[in-house]
């Protein structure tokens, strides 16, 4: 991701909201965690959470962030911090919903890995199998190619009119078909399996992959098999036309450090890679259910998380050698660990997990351009850290975690 350094200088007020508003606004705490989550956080660690949090707001300028944990495989705590509304001055509350961006690939893998436990989705079958609309390339692509970014497809592309894509304004009732046609008929960047090539493009055609082995649409797929067996009832895609309640607005900086409202983004051709919204107790329950091996197997879990290797080796592509099916891997809080990252017009997102710690993190924020992982990792120290000074800069863990970092900033 691009960080943007915002400049110190006031705010002017007819170009964004003032500044000392936003910080008084943001530093108030808009919820509190129910009796049932305290009793499962020590006191101590709530305060460390609230207080690493507060200081991340305060030090980006960001105008609302909800964040959960998850302990002892349960969700034990989460908070709405800040604006989800500026104009209206309306809280951010735990389900308050947010874009996922990328974090969405995770969902998306999950969905495509429940399908391959069931026999009816073959990782390494060429993905015209499942998804005849997509044109034979030179080359055969698998489904577990597409998953681990070595696919060969093409990444987000500019033109003369600029990141029409990146920027897309167009809204497509036939998401999976729509997507495709962005990139269907573009040649391959890489010979799959090759190399590493970061591409949310490719997991539209996951989820056409989704739609043939499962034999529905994708959005009802993912629907019923994970977010309902996940207790995740908000969680739906980011539909600019539909009415949907505790939606957050989404903000960016301007050159000046001003808050101001996002680029307008259609999110309806990239569902499966960056278009779900959902709230910090519904990717909280994901977590949970991911733990206690609800949605897929354990053994398929451990399937998806296992790193994927390109033939070739690579220097300088971030995450070639650490990310799995749909996740990344790494041990950044000195424990192993997966997660994703996500960035994208008005949100930064970060979820992460640490398995044998039965322990999970969740970040979503209404503003782009800010490093939703590192405040992620600060909290999962908190969480771990007292337990595990003896797994410090231990050789267990999984390389460093992938970061859903690319040229464009957006994921």
């Amino acid at each position: 991701m691009n960080k943007r350094t915002p400049s110190q200088s006031r705010m002017p007020q007819k170009h964004g909201y003032q500044l000392g508003a936003v910080l008084a606004l943001l530093l108030t705490l808009t919820a509190s965690p129910s009796s049932a989550q305290e009793a499962r956080l020590a006191s101590g660690k709530r305060v460390q959470l609230e207080d690493t949090i507060s200081k991340f707001m305060a030090a980006n300028r960001v105008p609302g962030l909800s964040a959960a944990v998850v302990l002892g495989g349960e969700q034990a705590w989460s908070e709405g911090f800040g604006v989800a509304d500026l104009e209206n001055n309306v809280p951010v509350t735990p389900q308050t919903l947010f874009r996922l961006a990328s974090v969405s690939k995770t969902v998306t893998a999950t969905a495509a890995m429940h399908l391959w436990e069931q026999g009816k989705l073959d990782l390494d079958a060429p993905v015209q199998k499942y998804c005849p609309a997509f044109p034979q390339k030179e080359w055969p692509i698998s489904t577990r190619q597409l998953l681990g970014h070595l696919g060969g497809l093409r990444h987000y592309r500019s033109d003369s009119e600029g990141d029409v894509e990146v920027n897309n304004t167009r809204h497509f009732d036939n998401p999976i078909a729509g997507g495709l046609n962005f990139f269907a008929n573009d040649p391959l960047v890489a010979k799959p399996g090759a190399s590493f090539h970061y591409s949310t493009q490719g997991f539209t055609l996951i989820g056409c992959a989704i739609e043939g082995a499962g034999a529905e649409k994708y959005i009802d797929y993912v629907r019923q098999n994970v977010f309902q067996p996940a207790n995740m009832p908000h969680t739906q895609w980011d539909d600019r036309y539909a009415l949907i309640p505790h939606r957050t607005r989404f903000y960016s900086k301007s050159k000046s450090g001003a808050v101001v409202n996002a680029d307008f983004l259609d999110a309806s051709y990239k569902i499966p890679g960056g278009g779900w919204l959902s709230s910090a107790d519904d990717m909280a329950n994901f977590e949970v259910a991911i733990l206690a091996d609800r949605l897929i197997k354990r053994a398929t879990r451990n399937a998806m998380w296992t790193p994927q290797q390109p033939s070739t080796p690579q220097v300088g592509e971030d995450g070639h050698s650490s990310y799995a099916l749909g996740w990344g891997t790494g041990n950044s809080a000195g424990v192993p660990d997966v997660g994703h990252g996500g960035g994208q017009q008005g949100t930064s997102t970060f979820i992460m997990l640490a398995p044998e710690q039965r322990a999970g993190v969740v970040v979503l924020i209404n503003m782009d351009g800010v490093d939703a992982s590192a405040l992620a990792t600060d909290l999962m120290k908190i969480l771990v850290g007292a337990t595990e000074k003896g797994k410090q800069g231990s050789t267990t863990g999984m390389g460093s975690a992938f970061r859903d970092q690319d040229p464009t900033g957006i994921f």
